[in-house]
């Protein structure tokens, strides 16, 4: 074949592959610019300013409202109590899930129906809507008429203002996001727990790992290394987002003492229109996520055994 017409084939079998490529990327690529990039732009923009929603101008303040935020004992609660939330929910809920998972394992060899029911039951708060389920919590925890104190009265224990009280409040909203969390992690871990080869085992127990405890520590821990990284970061990305509950049950109260970074920059942002410093808070939580997952991914990784 000459040689100036297979270059000129060549050259238009790649236009070709250009274009295909163009024709299937380009719209997903216009939409996360138009939908995700230009937005976050806006937004970090916008927390230098004191922009207000609706208004016809505003003024370049600099770090003024991250200043606020840090120095302000509102923002510095919010901070906090995120704080508080994730480091409650995020390890309690993989351990509990983890614990779960590993008993529905144990339950499926006997029974496999037993096992699917438990699945079900452990999921169900995964798939309910959570603003209804809220409700339900509100009800439960009612100070007077609430179950949860009905049963603390009749076995002599003295009843709680489970949202009403300051020293409370963030500790009942961690056991309600355990609630919620644990189903969606524990259906993760079963799904590492299948691909993990039966073969194994058999090795390990051929080694001298007897004990249910050793083939745990041996075979089951390392090779659950890449689902547990994962669950890792889903659930301290899903616990610092809490907004939900806070918004259905407490409203951010009492004083304060329930409030969030995102509860606080929904606040902010749509119910007093200061654009600017919901901004500056939306900023700081991007930032605080992208540092837990960085370090996470970075400290747990190199424990991670890839097959």
């Amino acid at each position: 074949m000459n040689p100036f017409v297979a270059q000129k084939a060549k050259t238009r079998h790649r236009i070709q592959e250009a274009m295909t490529t163009m024709i299937m990327t380009g719209p997903a690529t216009i939409a996360m610019i138009v939908l995700i990039f230009i937005p976050a732009l806006l937004v970090a923009l916008f927390s230098f300013t004191d922009y207000q929603f609706g208004a016809q101008s505003f003024n370049w303040v600099g770090f003024d409202n991250y200043i606020s935020m840090f120095t302000d004992r509102f923002g510095r609660r919010a901070v906090v109590n995120t704080l508080l939330y994730v480091a409650l929910v995020m390890p309690l809920s993989m351990f509990l899930a983890l614990i779960v998972a590993l008993g529905i394992q144990s339950v499926a060899r006997w029974s496999p129906r037993m096992a699917a029911f438990l699945r079900t039951a452990y999921f169900m708060p995964v798939a309910a809507t959570l603003v209804a389920m809220a409700t339900v919590f509100q009800m439960l925890l009612h100070p007077s008429l609430g179950l949860v104190n009905q049963v603390l009265a009749q076995v002599g224990l003295p009843g709680q203002e489970w949202l009403s009280d300051r020293g409370l409040v963030m500790y009942t909203l961690a056991v309600i996001g355990l609630w919620e969390t644990i189903g969606y992690n524990m259906v993760l871990f079963l799904a590492g727990l299948s691909a993990i080869p039966s073969q194994l085992y058999d090795a390990a127990e051929i080694d001298g790992a007897d004990h249910w405890w050793d083939r745990f520590w041996t075979v089951t821990w390392p090779m659950l290394g890449p689902t547990t990284l994962f669950v890792l970061v889903i659930t301290a990305t899903r616990s610092f987002r809490v907004f939900e509950t806070v918004a259905t049950l407490t409203q951010g109260g009492p004083a304060f003492a329930s409030d969030t970074l995102i509860y606080a920059m929904y606040r902010e942002g749509f119910v007093y229109f200061k654009a600017g410093y919901s901004s500056a808070i939306t900023v700081v939580f991007f930032i605080g996520v992208l540092i837990l997952t960085l370090t996470q991914v970075r400290i747990v990784e190199k424990k991670v055994h890839y097959r």
